[in-house]
């Protein structure tokens, strides 16, 4: 059956060229729902077109925090695939049958940026600027259930900040709303991820990665799909010739490359 979806998915991407203009003049027939950590936010948007243009397939995205993905994707929600920020919450869904073990993939690694509103007219070069009495409020994504606020707290840990800085901490619910903290002034900055944080309202402080633990980035079809070689096809299309340069131009590192 395994070979069967393989071959399956290959078929799809080896006939999107061909499908380009059908996809321009009919509806898709075929459907998939692709969840998302929210990190993938802005290169998704320019992945979902080009996999809906070339394959005729109807892309539903769902972003959030990879941990609370994870939980709807274990009590039965109708994902196809899930694109996770952290590789830990693929394996347990693994080892809980939730996701098809074969098709988990490395398709990339993040990187954590400090934030700074331009409107706070506070210039922050380092994590330790962060204790300036000009920050009155820091925005992380809740550590808890977010890959990209776990690695925020440990940066700051790390560096001896996190206790100092704790009564200052605004937690969002994953790293595309704690952006959107930043950007709607309500914290003066952020610690979110670098493919996020090309928005014109802030400036951006790249955070050492050995501060913190890999942010490995890991993808799986789920087990309940319905079309598991159509979540194959837009992972593989991730991991290709077209998708390897979206992921890089938003700042993410793909396998194989430095």
């Amino acid at each position: 059956m395994w070979r069967f979806w393989t071959l399956a998915a290959a078929a799809v991407l080896w006939a999107m060229p061909s499908l380009t203009g059908q996809a321009a003049a009919q509806p898709a027939r075929r459907a998939i729902t692709v969840f998302a950590a929210a990190d993938l936010a802005f290169a998704f948007k320019e992945v979902v077109p080009l996999f809906e243009q070339r394959s005729g397939v109807r892309v539903t995205l769902v972003l959030g925090s990879s941990g609370l993905l994870a939980r709807q994707i274990e009590h039965g929600a109708p994902a196809d695939v899930f694109f996770s920020a952290d590789r830990a919450l693929v394996d347990d869904l693994a080892r809980a049958g939730a996701i098809i073990p074969e098709t988990q993939s490395l398709y990339a690694q993040g990187r954590i940026v400090l934030a700074v509103s331009k409107r706070a007219g506070v210039a922050l070069r380092e994590l330790g600027d962060l204790l300036r009495p000009e920050v009155r409020r820091l925005a992380i994504a809740n550590p808890d259930h977010a890959p990209y606020g776990r690695a925020a707290k440990e940066a700051l840990q790390a560096l001896g900040l996190w206790e100092r800085l704790r009564p200052r901490l605004v937690y969002g619910e994953n790293i595309r709303h704690t952006l959107q903290l930043l950007q709607a002034g309500a914290v003066e900055a952020a610690i979110v991820a670098l493919s996020i944080a090309s928005v014109p309202e802030v400036d951006v402080v790249l955070i050492d990665p050995r501060l913190h633990g890999p942010l490995d980035q890991m993808a799986a079809v789920v087990r309940r799909s319905g079309r598991p070689e159509l979540g194959l096809a837009f992972l593989q299309l991730v991991q290709g010739t077209e998708g390897r340069p979206i992921m890089k131009r938003y700042g993410f590192l793909v396998p194989g490359e430095s």
